[in-house]
């Protein structure tokens, strides 16, 4: 089965994982859906506000109830057979339709929180989202830059509460863009989906009320200008990055590199062949 869900030029899905209307997080996401109203058609799914069910459970696998064989591949299955769950469905017209998708919330515990990783668990849907299906000249999966979602782009809004040094590249907490790698590469360049810069509002327990109409500002500004921005240049599988069991970056690439931006094309940290 080839998967095909050509978006709707024009057409945004902006998802919040926040659990409170009258927060920071709250504040930003009217403010961006109002901005990006002004030249999308918007949905939004506020999924603490609408109960959003994080859990991948025995519902979403399908009838009869307690088959035995992987999970991914039992959603599937419903999924094909029309028995998914009516939330997963209305998520799923949602994304099909949207050419570009926003991803908002709380940076917690180093990572989006539950709900938001349910949300990718139950709707990022093994043969709506991708398959297993071989390219048919390639004989390659159809991931990493291709599957069921490619021609969408998506942008991170996310709210820290430490600053710019503490969560760097040689911070305490880490490196954000590395934290965030299971999120931009792992889940949405896994199935098509092109990866804009993160978008990370520092500091955010912190703000003053003229902070935070800075970062409202700094919001809206990007939203405004998100049709000049370049995708963060991934690599493709289908490129030939990768040999064929699909395991590693081929040998002769950035030899001794292991850091994770190894998975760009381009990368200026290191020629990508040896001399």
């Amino acid at each position: 089965m080839t998967l095909n869900h050509p978006p709707t030029p024009g057409s945004a899905l902006w998802v919040l994982a926040h659990p409170r209307q009258e927060s920071l997080n709250g504040h930003l996401f009217r403010s961006g859906v109002h901005a990006l109203a002004q030249d999308h058609d918007v949905a939004t799914s506020d999924l603490y506000a609408q109960g959003f069910d994080p859990v991948l459970g025995e519902p979403d696998l399908g009838q009869p109830a307690g088959r035995a064989g992987n999970l991914a591949v039992l959603a599937g299955e419903a999924h094909t057979q029309g028995r998914e769950q009516p939330d997963v469905v209305a998520e799923h017209e949602k994304l099909a339709d949207a050419e570009l998708l926003v991803l908002q919330f709380p940076l917690w515990w180093y990572g989006p929180p539950a709900i938001l990783k349910g949300w990718l668990d139950r709707v990022l849907t093994d043969s709506f989202a991708y398959d297993n299906e071989l390219d048919p000249a390639l004989r390659i999966p159809r991931r990493y830059g291709d599957g069921g979602l490619t021609g969408r782009k998506a942008l991170i809004v996310v709210t820290a509460g430490e600053d710019e040094r503490t969560i760097g590249p040689r911070g305490l907490s880490g490196d954000l863009d590395s934290l965030l790698f299971p999120l931009t590469h792992g889940a949405l360049w896994y199935v098509g989906i092109d990866v804009l810069d993160l978008h990370v509002v520092h500091d955010a327990d912190a703000l003053t009320t003229q902070g935070v109409e800075r970062e409202t500002r700094r919001l809206t500004a990007r939203i405004e200008g998100l049709g000049t921005e370049q995708n963060r240049p991934y690599r493709r599988l289908r490129d030939g990055d990768y040999p064929s069991d699909l395991r590693a970056l081929h040998p002769d690439l950035l030899q001794g590199r292991t850091d994770l931006d190894i998975h760009r094309r381009g990368e200026l940290r290191g020629a990508d062949r040896p001399a």
